[in-house]
């Protein structure tokens, strides 16, 4: 795990704030579209969450929200804290953290387009995941330990 995130990540997660603001629901609506095509990822996730609509507005908020605090993550502790209980709660997994990275970053280039999603800024998100997603696995441990 990287101890922080370089600079220009940062910048370029920070300055797609306002695509991400726009086009969020989109983005992860075909995210989980990729997700799902994993019926065992597929299980772990309430249905009429996504039937609904909650769960991608859900996850195209918390991702807006890292994009624009990604330079103060104090900010997120909160929702980081939901997103472990979560996900101990369905079952996340540290194997399951690549195949929604391989969901979620073509996803952005589908929606957003080439042009705007170019190799750097999905360069920048991909390290940007992995950072949260550092984070997320290295509670969820803690928790999971503390439950057994």
């Amino acid at each position: 795990m990287s101890a922080s995130l370089s600079d220009s990540t940062i910048a370029i997660v920070k300055s797609t704030g306002p695509a991400l603001r726009q086009h969020g629901v989109a983005i992860t609506t075909a995210m989980y579209a990729r997700l799902f095509q994993d019926a065992e990822v597929k299980r772990m996730f309430d249905q009429a969450a996504q039937v609904s609509g909650e769960q991608p507005k859900r996850l195209a908020a918390a991702i807006l929200g890292y994009a624009e605090n990604i330079d103060k993550l104090g900010a997120l502790d909160g929702a980081v804290s939901r997103m472990v209980a979560r996900h101990v709660q369905t079952g996340v997994k540290p194997e399951h953290y690549p195949k929604v990275a391989a969901a979620l970053l073509p996803a952005i280039r589908e929606v957003l387009g080439a042009e705007v999603a170019t190799d750097a800024v999905l360069d920048a998100w991909a390290e940007a995941y992995q950072f949260l997603a550092d984070i997320l696995i290295a509670k969820e441990d803690i928790a999971y330990q503390a439950a057994a």
